[in-house]
């Protein structure tokens, strides 16, 4: 598979863009287990015209996680092609415009998965930026805005149509948020399309490798892009590339690996954000890491109310001596 001039092998593996999770820490880790491509936080195109200090410092991109593209959201044209051209100037492979988030605030103010209302303006728009840049243009999208409107059939046409170089579509509507299964019939719809010849990337409840492969190969689609299932748990993309290879599935990591990697996550989150930020945002992989772990209640509650980075560094090592007789609980 070829998203312009890269390629990405068969079967590639995606991180998906996520809000105060795929920074530059998580996504050179992401990249050690296997992704394939690797996506910035989504970065709003009013903040990088206005060189907001947040938007601005989530296009600092580091070789160690090429390939990788710069995600881009917005509702106003002019805005969005004004912060494509400033993305591409970053230097990645690609740019691709978010009109799948459904988060309240963005998708209420026609962002996200709110231009799905207005599909006119959103092929308007893409158009725009595939003409403003040079870098391949890519789509992440919903199924529709609710159960009555799944037009994503249509919309990927007419996409495909102004250009873009791959589309990306998470099986839920607006409406559902993350609620319910993704339904992945639509996905597989497109991706059969005799109409659609650029690659179709499907995403949505990608949990294990097993359901991985069903999905490559029940739907067809050219890649897998994952989100939450990623969070605490990097090295899933390591687990499903060894079991699309060999039919195997692997053992899970053992402590010594999560708390080697729980201090390596940390540290370099800590090189690129300041004060306490970090450590708000680590929690949550904390808490997946070890997870399962017997008797841990007291142990996680400090280990996810401290701010303080060596009682952290201790609560780890501590982890490591205390539990290492349980693998089974890994």
């Amino acid at each position: 598979m070829k998203i312009g001039d890269t390629y990405l092998g068969d079967s590639p593996l995606f991180l998906a863009p996520m809000e105060d999770i795929t920074d530059p820490s998580f996504r050179s880790i992401c990249k050690q287990y296997g992704a394939d491509m690797v996506y910035t936080e989504f970065v709003s195109s009013d903040g990088l015209i206005r060189e907001g200090a947040k938007s601005v410092r989530k296009l600092k991109i580091n070789d160690s996680e090429r390939p990788i593209g710069i995600q881009i959201y917005g509702h106003i044209i002019e805005s969005m092609v004004e912060a494509a051209r400033i993305a591409e100037s970053a230097g990645p492979e690609l740019i691709d415009i978010n009109f799948g988030c459904p988060v309240k605030k963005i998708a209420n103010r026609g962002a996200g998965s709110g231009m799905m209302r207005n599909i006119s303006l959103m092929v308007e728009m893409t158009d725009a930026i595939v003409k403003a840049v040079k870098l391949p243009v890519t789509v992440k999208t919903r199924l529709g805005w609710d159960e009555e409107n799944k037009n994503i059939p249509e919309i990927a046409e007419r996409l495909q149509d102004v250009g873009i170089a791959a589309i990306t579509i998470h099986g839920r509507t607006r409406s559902q948020m993350y609620r319910g299964d993704a339904d992945w019939s639509l996905i597989g719809e497109v991706k059969n399309n005799p109409r659609i010849t650029i690659p179709v990337i499907g995403n949505g409840d990608i949990s294990s490798p097993e359901r991985a492969e069903y999905v490559f190969r029940h739907y067809g689609v050219d890649g897998i892009m994952i989100g939450r299932a990623t969070v605490g748990r990097p090295w899933i993309f390591r687990d499903i590339k060894h079991y699309l290879e060999t039919g195997e599935l692997l053992p899970g990591p053992g402590l010594d690996e999560k708390v080697d990697l729980a201090i390596f996550h940390l540290k370099k989150s800590l090189e690129h954000k300041e004060g306490n930020r970090a450590i708000y945002e680590m929690r949550r992989h904390l808490s997946n890491y070890f997870k399962g772990l017997p008797h841990f209640k007291e142990t996680r509650l400090k280990l996810l109310t401290t701010l303080d980075v060596d009682e952290i560094l201790c609560l780890l090592e501590y982890i490591r001596k205390n539990w290492s007789d349980h693998p089974e609980s890994l």
